[in-house]
């Protein structure tokens, strides 16, 4: 029998995911079984080729798609049958999201845009400028706090949306492409920044990713072949 049950112990548990699209008179299946758990602190890479239904595994497990069948299970929370505002609450508080675009607020300087999660979350203004300043800080940007997204560089605003997704120390960090926009020299420090920032605070990753020697630096690789997970 599939196990469709919460792991307690996992920061991510999906279990028989499937997801399909409607495509003119019939459906367009992207996801057909896919079953995947990280453990804590386990950094994962995603490599598969475009159209493999990457993205959108990721925006179910972002729980910001609701699949057809299976279940998705977040820091022991089984999501299956949660209404939008608890679906909410649990990505507020349990999952970070790194696309290959920064998509910074641009009238924000990078400090206000690292802070407006933990804002969000009730965080006195206070405690939430420091905790920015120390992510920053370990991110190697924090000379730039003061500074909006159009004054920083490309590798500086991806890793000011790094720290801003881990903001909240959430379970399980989500990125698709993070480096993608980026070039080499660029990327492999963006990706040292990112993994080190992982690895001190014990969140679990799981990363889309086209690069595959920036794959092989995490613990495991995945793919996806018609529509379910495979371990490469």
């Amino acid at each position: 029998m599939r196990d469709t049950g919460a792991h307690p112990t996992a920061a991510l548990h999906l279990a028989g995911v499937e997801r399909s699209y409607r495509e003119g008179e019939g459906k367009l299946a992207v996801l057909r079984g896919v079953d995947l758990t990280l453990e804590p602190g386990e950094l994962v890479a995603l490599v598969a080729p475009s159209g493999a239904g990457k993205s959108t595994l990721l925006h179910i497990a972002a729980l910001l798609e609701r699949a057809d069948k299976g279940s998705v299970s977040v820091a022991g929370v089984e999501t299956t049958g949660l209404g939008d505002a608890a679906l909410t609450e649990l990505r507020r508080a349990s999952i970070g999201m790194i696309y290959q675009f920064h998509h910074l607020l641009p009238d924000f300087t990078a400090l206000e845009n690292v802070t407006l999660p933990m804002r969000l979350a009730g965080a006195d203004k206070k405690v939430a400028d420091s905790a920015a300043h120390a992510l920053l800080s370990e991110l190697d940007v924090d000379r730039r706090a003061g500074h909006r997204p159009g004054e920083l560089s490309g590798g500086e605003r991806q890793r000011v949306a790094i720290a801003r997704a881990v903001a909240n120390r959430p379970a399980v960090l989500l990125a698709d492409e993070p480096t993608g926009n980026l070039d080499p020299g660029t990327a492999e420090h963006v990706f040292n920044a990112f993994v080190r920032l992982a690895r001190s605070t014990g969140l679990s990753a799981l990363v889309a990713t086209h690069n595959h020697e920036l794959a092989d630096r995490m613990d495991r690789r995945v793919t996806l072949v018609d529509g379910r997970c495979e371990t490469l």
